[in-house]
């Protein structure tokens, strides 16, 4: 850390120290629930969502040839397959804004293009199939596709407009992995290994994090009363897989990417908890520094500034994975316009100020500005059509 970064953190304290108001309840409230957010993410999140996620993108990185990233994932490979794959990646991996980050950084560390790698940043979070069957029974099957078609064509989109902003950058990087990629070893061990073994990883993460519901009914709440044993039994499957199928040193590897990331994202994604906490609350509790009462009274009916309030707040609000359903279901009560709905839906699940935060740390300031701009900008012009129509 520079010098000059140093003394502004150290200023920046001493002048919250010194001006604060901590004596006033409201300030009091705000940082009260920003802790209380803190521990619901660490409790709710950390052992079952972030661990797992940690673990698969350590093993992207060791298990994963480079050769196999390119030739899916680069800046030339076929874009019909890798754009589709990323784009509809969200409906097997149900993670929120924050679980997607440490896989997303697996990818891009591997050589990933820049326009795959955001499709399948936006869709992990964004793309559900719990979250769309959710937002169809309780919010009506209209904001329901509405959701779904918006989500995967906004990641495709998004991830193209980005690829083409930043194509002289795409090119040289590709033009550097592609020699590279002549002189990179064959794999160690047959594709059908390597795919089994990341979707016994991906279950462990998607048993682990099966929520139950009060909504839907039959299979969802009966697989919720037997998830420990069926992630017990996947667990074991992943031992003994890890020690059937791969070297000591290709583990030792493994633990040791999986910790880089921890380093990475951990510190980054707590703070920006911490500050989501006290900006806006929990969810459902209004008792951050900006009133919930203000926002609902912000985005009644289809205005622009509706919209785009919406797409803003719910940018800057962490959701953890179908949060946001009961939460718009109260604020459509409260006079939500349908419009802002979608808006939020969009924007909301798929960023939050600790993903921006991290993304930062992966991509670079630019690109991480240019990609929230782009999905606060494509969520207020959708809300603005859907909410013209219903």
């Amino acid at each position: 850390m520079k010098e000059r970064t140093k003394f502004i953190l150290i200023l920046l304290g001493f002048l919250l120290a010194y001006y604060v108001p901590f004596s006033n309840l409201r300030i009091q409230s705000a940082i009260m629930e920003a802790f209380l957010m803190l521990q619901d993410y660490a409790r709710a999140h950390v052992l079952t969502c972030l661990i797992p996620a940690f673990f698969i993108a350590g093993a992207i990185s060791v298990f994963v040839s480079q050769a196999s990233v390119l030739k899916y994932f680069g800046a030339k490979a076929n874009k019909f397959l890798s754009y589709s794959v990323a784009s509809v990646s969200g409906s097997i991996l149900a993670v929120c804004s924050c679980t997607i980050l440490p896989l997303f950084a697996g990818i891009w560390k591997r050589g990933a293009g820049l326009g795959p790698a955001i499709a399948f940043l936006y869709s992990g979070p964004a793309i559900n199939i719990l979250a769309i069957i959710l937002t169809t029974r309780v919010l009506g099957w209209q904001l329901g596709l509405a959701r779904a078609i918006g989500a995967i064509s906004f990641s495709i989109i998004i991830g193209l407009i980005m690829a083409f902003i930043y194509r002289h950058e795409e090119k040289a990087k590709h033009e550097s992995n592609e020699a590279m990629f002549k002189s990179l070893p064959e794999e160690k061990r047959p594709l059908s290994k390597t795919i089994t073994y990341f979707m016994t990883m991906i279950f462990v993460l998607l048993f682990a994090t099966w929520t139950k519901t009060d909504f839907p009914s039959g299979a969802w709440n009966l697989l919720f009363e037997f998830k420990w044993f069926f992630t017990g039994f996947v667990l074991l499957l992943l031992l003994w897989q890890t020690f059937s199928w791969f070297e000591s040193d290709e583990r030792k590897s493994w633990v040791e990417s999986t910790w880089e990331f921890a380093k990475q994202i951990f510190p980054l994604l707590f703070l920006g908890v911490l500050a989501a906490g006290f900006l806006m609350g929990r969810p459902g509790t209004g008792n951050g520094i900006i009133p919930s009462g203000y926002v609902e009274m912000l985005v009644g009916g289809n205005s622009l500034w509706a919209n785009l309030f919406a797409s803003v707040s719910g940018a800057l609000m962490y959701f953890a994975t179908l949060t946001e359903i009961p939460i718009l279901q109260g604020l459509l009560g409260a006079g939500m316009g349908k419009g802002p709905a979608l808006a939020l839906l969009l924007a909301g699940p798929a960023l939050s100020l600790p993903n921006m935060l991290v993304i930062r740390s992966v991509i670079g300031t630019r690109k991480m500005l240019v990609y929230v701009f782009l999905v606060v900008v494509m969520s207020t012009l959708a809300g603005m059509i859907y909410g013209s129509f219903f």
